[in-house]
């Protein structure tokens, strides 16, 4: 077998045979005047009488002799060039065999024609090279075996398993029926800072930089404008969202990446019942426009997002499955649960061991369900519950176990906020790295006044569950260590 460096070589002296033969290897149009689906779909229109040109990548080439067969891939289809030694000039024939290599890039006229065998095809008049490769595709049948190699080089992985490619138009499309769904119910799509000098709107570690021209210290987003669309809700916007980047200086897992994509939505004059059902709407929409079923198995679990979807309280169902009733246990109460349930936890503050038993509980849930009721600690954000001060009017939405989906009547009074924002502070000077940063130019925003106001937000995340693929593998290009 061959090194790269032979292959490489042996394909630049083919590149130079192609120029002393006139044909520029890298010329910067080629003749195509439909892509392979449209020839596909057109075939019995365009008829066998009409020259035309087509294009794309050589994907494989048999035959011997007299007759080569090439399959041209164009990023729409597959199509088959026929190139007959009594059909072409000798010269034209003999540079295809040649200088031309799987992986090369070409452009085919001739005429269609239906083999013996049914498969549609083009007899090829001329050729003409779109692009001279200098190294391989991927072995055929084993493509790229390693994990990290098939991240660092995602173009051969798609380019040698089209189902990638459907993956990610799928994925086009999710976001594109968010997108459609959001502006029939009449929310304006805007752009937040990415960019902020206090993060706000989630618990997470952020990324930090500088800013030159201020001279100032900054952090990339955790959440999609949270209090900068809360804002456009005092400015008299009624209903805004944004599908956007966030970043999470966190560790990774099958659910978890430091770069994402998610949507955040702000509705004035809603509460939590209406996030509910407007999240619920949408969740069903995408199911079955992009993926034409409710039903999807993921991590261990089938789940159905049609019908109604129950609702279970935060504090009920943790009681449920441990005994432990968070609002009245004390901090070493839920350690020695923990402990006895042999799950790890970071920090020793109640609000991070109240969220760490949580996400011990929810493991267990199939779902769809709106988990409600959140206590206000692990909430400040969240507008109280009348009915009990201790709890919150916030959901998130449950399915295979993992958390897809996070809203709730925004807080709107501003000494309840600040409140809570000293609250955050005091974790934060405690050592809790997740905890929420305050941000005391938004308490004054609140005491201008900010009307009742549901927002909502979820991930792609959503769609790793609806694929059934860790989410690294939903993303085109996830960061990669540098190669050594």
């Amino acid at each position: 077998m061959s090194s790269l460096e032979e292959i490489r070589d042996t394909r630049i002296a083919k590149l130079k045979l192609l120029e002393e033969r006139g044909m520029a290897p890298f010329p910067d149009k080629i003749a195509r005047d439909f892509s392979l689906a449209e020839v596909r779909a057109q075939f019995e229109s365009i008829g066998t009488e009409k020259e035309i040109s087509i294009a794309g990548r050589i994907m494989a080439i048999r035959g011997q002799g007299a007759i080569l067969f090439a399959v041209l891939d164009d990023g729409t289809d597959r199509f088959q060039a026929v190139f007959k030694k009594d059909e072409i000039t000798e010269e034209i024939f003999s540079l295809f065999t040649d200088a031309v290599d799987i992986g090369d890039f070409l452009s085919v006229t001739g005429k269609l024609f239906t083999t013996q065998r049914g498969e549609q095809s083009i007899l090829v008049k001329n050729w003409q090279m779109g692009t001279k490769t200098l190294l391989p595709l991927p072995e055929k049948w084993h493509g790229l075996q390693d994990v990290e190699e098939r991240f660092r080089k995602r173009y051969l992985d798609i380019v040698m398993d089209p189902t990638q490619r459907d993956l990610f138009s799928k994925k086009a499309k999710f976001w594109s029926v968010t997108r459609k769904v959001m502006e029939e119910e009449g929310f304006l799509e805007v752009e937040t800072p990415t960019l902020e000098v206090t993060t706000g709107g989630a618990e997470a570690n952020p990324f930090k930089t500088h800013h030159k021209d201020f001279d100032l210290d900054v952090f990339l987003r955790i959440s999609i404008g949270e209090l900068w669309q809360k804002r456009l809700m005092a400015a008299g916007f009624p209903k805004t969202f944004e599908i956007g980047r966030a970043y999470r200086n966190e560790g990774s897992s099958p659910e978890h990446l430091q770069e994402f994509t998610n949507m955040e939505f702000y509705w004035g004059y809603a509460n939590y019942e209406d996030g509910m059902a407007l999240s619920q709407k949408l969740y069903q929409r995408i199911a079955t426009e992009v993926f034409g079923t409710t039903t999807f198995t993921t991590r261990g679990h089938t789940f159905d997002l049609a019908g109604v979807w129950p609702r279970i309280a935060y504090v009920d169902e943790i009681k449920k499955q441990t005994g432990v009733d968070v609002l009245s246990a004390s901090e070493q109460e839920m350690k020695d649960k923990l402990d006895a349930l042999s799950v790890k936890y970071d920090g020793d503050n109640r609000e991070r061991l109240m969220d760490t038993l949580w996400k011990y509980c929810r493991k267990n849930i199939t779902g769809p369900v709106f988990v409600i009721h959140h206590p206000k600690l692990v909430s400040p954000l969240s507008k109280a519950l009348p009915e009990n001060p201790e709890l919150t009017e916030r959901f998130q939405i449950l399915i295979a176990g993992s958390e897809v989906g996070n809203g709730f009547s925004e807080l709107n009074d501003p000494i309840d906020q600040r409140a809570r924002f000293e609250l955050q502070q005091k974790l934060i000077d405690r050592g809790d790295t997740e905890a929420m940063q305050p941000e005391w130019e938004f308490v004054e925003m609140l005491e201008h006044g900010m009307p009742p106001t549901c927002g909502f937000g979820f991930g792609e995340r959503l769609f790793a569950f609806m694929v059934d693929k860790p989410i690294r593998e939903t993303q085109l290009f996830p960061l990669m260590r540098p190669k050594d």
